[in-house]
């Protein structure tokens, strides 16, 4: 009898790390079939899509509540697809809000459940864990201090290392001038990269300033501008926000430009991560409803809102938010890091150490084997 996974991804970055899972559990049992929701790499890995990421990318709390009925229906209908097929195992990855939401609707059908990539309990505290203990048969996480925390509650968890590590390491590299040639960029100019985020609302909200800053930027130290747009965003949104200035703007490449750029202003997510992984400094921006700001700050247990900060254990890049994001802070806090070549060096050189944490190579491999080990005994 064919073995049918629901897996459920929300976001861009949780396909990212799906895919590479679904290619590996198909190395282990090439006739498994994965379902569930997911983006465009996910559906090439061979996933069957009943939801796309793009219509899961709810940003904040308030996003949250105005979509309650649609989010109700996506998972109505995963149940019935769960009773229809016989499905009795499930990989949630990330997404916490409406993974752990749907966990305890899918318990009750007696299904295996295994969480690949935690909620971050670490910033949100503890209180989501007696929920985890309750619900999830085994917690796969990425970071080694999360591995401490569930062992310490008594939790069935496996310690893989990033999966970006791999990612990276895999990635077949253009060179400078290829890259420069396919982006139709000038030789002669250092990249600034602007990644503004895969959501439209945080786009939005971070989009505007941080190019009128970059403008500024690029005429003081000779740079050009490229923005990366992320495949489920509509270019236009671009130039309707950025009126005249000149910039490029790329939907691939997004890891030779991390690469060969100068310097990245990013939103806060796993691209701090991934800037890390490969030393450019950078300052991170993160802008939201104000509703959804205010109550995350009453939950949020840390200092900082960037991963590349959290995995060093010390504030290496600047971290601008809400009212923060503003052009004039972001060009202050660029000048001041690109006018001094011992302040650029020493962040580049700290976020070295992003990759000694993230730990070794192989990450998508181990959890494969770890979640068909789960599921098949």
């Amino acid at each position: 009898m064919k073995r049918i996974i629901l897996m459920i991804a929300g976001e861009d970055s949780g396909d990212l790390h799906g895919s590479a899972l679904i290619e590996k559990l198909k190395m282990i049992d090439p006739e498994i079939e994965i379902v569930g929701i997911g983006g465009e790499r996910m559906k090439a890995a061979g996933m069957t899509l009943y939801f796309h990421t793009k219509e899961m990318a709810f940003l904040g709390f308030a996003e949250v509540v105005k979509h309650i009925p649609f989010i109700h229906s996506v998972q109505n209908f995963l149940l019935q697809k769960v009773r229809e097929l016989n499905i009795k195992e499930v990989v949630l990855i990330d997404y916490p809000g409406f993974n752990l939401s749907i966990a305890k609707k899918l318990k009750k059908l007696n299904v295996k459940l295994v969480y690949y990539i935690s909620p971050q309990i670490w910033a949100w505290g503890k209180k989501r864990i007696k929920k985890i203990k309750e619900l999830i048969d085994l917690m796969i996480v990425v970071f080694p201090f999360e591995k401490d925390i569930y062992e310490s509650e008594g939790i069935n968890v496996k310690y893989v290392g990033h999966p970006l590590v791999e990612r990276i390491e895999d990635y077949q590299f253009l060179s400078r001038d290829e890259l420069f040639q396919k982006l139709k960029l000038d030789a002669s100019k250092d990249i600034l990269l602007l990644m503004p985020g895969s959501r439209e609302q945080e786009i939005k909200k971070i989009f505007p300033e941080s190019i009128k800053a970059a403008y500024r930027l690029a005429l003081d130290f000779n740079m050009q501008i490229v923005v990366a747009c992320s495949q489920n965003i509509d270019k236009s949104l671009f130039s309707s926000l950025s009126g005249n200035i000149d910039y490029t703007l790329s939907k691939e490449y997004n890891y030779d430009l991390l690469k060969y750029a100068k310097f990245g202003i990013i939103k806060s997510g796993t691209s701090t991560l991934e800037a890390g992984l490969f030393r450019l400094p950078f300052i991170v921006v993160y802008s939201t409803n104000y509703l959804t700001y205010l109550i995350g700050k009453s939950l949020i247990k840390l200092p900082g809102i960037a991963l590349a900060n959290i995995v060093l254990g010390e504030k290496v890049v600047e971290e601008l938010i809400q009212k923060d994001v503003n052009s004039q802070n972001i060009y202050d806090k660029v000048k001041t890091i690109l006018s001094n070549t011992e302040t650029y060096n020493e962040i580049k050189k700290k976020l070295g150490n992003i990759k000694i944490k993230l730990g070794e190579s192989g990450a998508s491999k181990r959890a494969a084997e770890f979640i068909f080990r789960e599921l098949t005994s």
